[in-house]
């Protein structure tokens, strides 16, 4: 085949190839789009929403703890040194006022008791001898018949007879007293806390031995923020919270210098005898004030955090052709009561307010408002 001749065919080939590419492509696109023009569009997503109400104001509840307490806490142990002989109190034995909890040996200071006691035997009969002495010596001087030295002698020896006299009277009192001493007894009715040492120890004075609380009269010790001391009154009756219940319980004492750790004043209440709490368990105490400031309640599943710590809520709009859609709108959390949150913002009164649900929906997402 000539040049020519063969250069004319290619091309006509080529020309025919690629109508063919050309018809096949704009069959498939318009096939396509009348695919994608026949599909139906989405759903409209059901979310349930709630009214925002506008308030003017808010009741706000601060949650107090504390700790209950005894009265009477004491740290017992003996005020003389010695050997621990008994001890028979046990932690968690219940014990009443005046009852013997421990013992000292005692034998050292019942033999020096024993010494003191027969030095006074012997210095009260040279007492009275010297007094014998002393009269007779009054009645001889009147005639003469003692010298005046002689009786001040006379004199003098009574007056130091009478000194020893007395110092082996208190001597014998500081023994008895420390025998006293050497029984450890309850200060007042109370429950064994602790026991820190056990019988055969040699005590030193005022090493502690046992620890006592009262049972009797407990109290509960609350720490108050210095805004809201003046919301209470010394003698009034309030609301505790306690793990068997809430109980009625009278401020006793309020306290008008600040922890400084903890910024808060302490309040002392007073727990009737009937409240079944041990020492050292939690109180709480609830104190509610109005607070003067526009917004309103959502629920706190209505919150989505944004950026920087900003708070926003969805809200439903409403189309011009009446499709319903979601919006942010930034709100600022000024009280959250329990499941709930006040809030201020943009948001109007009467708008509905997505209630729960709030991660999965978008800004401008076709929504479907059912109220709760």
């Amino acid at each position: 085949m000539p040049q020519p001749a063969r250069s004319r065919y290619s091309t006509l080939v080529l020309s025919c190839a690629a109508a063919l590419l050309l018809t096949t492509a704009l069959t498939a696109g318009i096939t396509l789009r009348a695919g994608s023009a026949g599909q139906p569009a989405p759903a409209p997503l059901p979310v349930t929403v709630l009214p925002f109400i506008e308030e003017q104001s808010y009741r706000e509840t601060l949650r107090l703890s504390g700790l209950v307490q005894a009265k009477a806490r004491a740290q017992l142990a003996f005020e003389i040194p010695g050997l621990l002989l008994a001890l028979e109190a046990e932690e968690g034995l219940p014990v009443t006022a005046g009852e013997v909890l421990g013992q000292l040996d005692t034998r050292q200071l019942q033999a020096q008791r024993d010494v003191a006691a027969a030095d006074l035997a012997s210095i009260d009969a040279e007492l009275q001898l010297a007094r014998l002495r002393l009269e007779r010596s009054a009645r001889l001087r009147e005639t003469g018949a003692v010298s005046a030295q002689e009786f001040d002698e006379t004199r003098l020896t009574a007056e130091a007879l009478a000194s020893r006299h007395s110092a082996l009277l208190a001597r014998l009192e500081t023994l008895d007293i420390n025998l006293e001493k050497s029984a450890l007894r309850a200060p007042y009715d109370g429950v064994v806390a602790a026991r820190h040492l056990d019988p055969g120890t040699v005590l030193q004075a005022g090493e502690p031995v046992l620890q006592l609380v009262s049972v009797d009269s407990l109290e509960a010790r609350i720490g108050i923020p210095a805004s809201h001391l003046d919301e209470l009154e010394p003698g009034q009756r309030y609301l505790l919270n306690l793990r068997s219940g809430d109980i009625s319980a009278t401020l006793r004492a309020l306290r008008r210098d600040l922890d400084t750790r903890t910024h808060t004043a302490l309040a002392v209440f007073d727990l009737p005898p009937t409240a079944t709490v041990l020492d050292g368990e939690t109180v709480s105490l609830s104190l509610q004030r109005t607070v003067r400031a526009r917004g309103g309640w959502v629920p706190i599943s209505a919150l989505l955090e944004g950026e920087r710590g900003a708070w926003t809520v969805l809200r439903i709009s409403e189309r011009q052709d009446g499709a319903q859609v979601a919006l942010r709108e930034a709100v600022e959390v000024l009280s959250v009561d329990d499941n709930r949150a006040f809030v201020r913002g943009s948001l109007l009164d009467g708008q509905p307010v997505v209630a729960d649900g709030v991660h999965r929906i978008a800004a401008g997402t076709a929504v479907q408002a059912q109220e709760r």
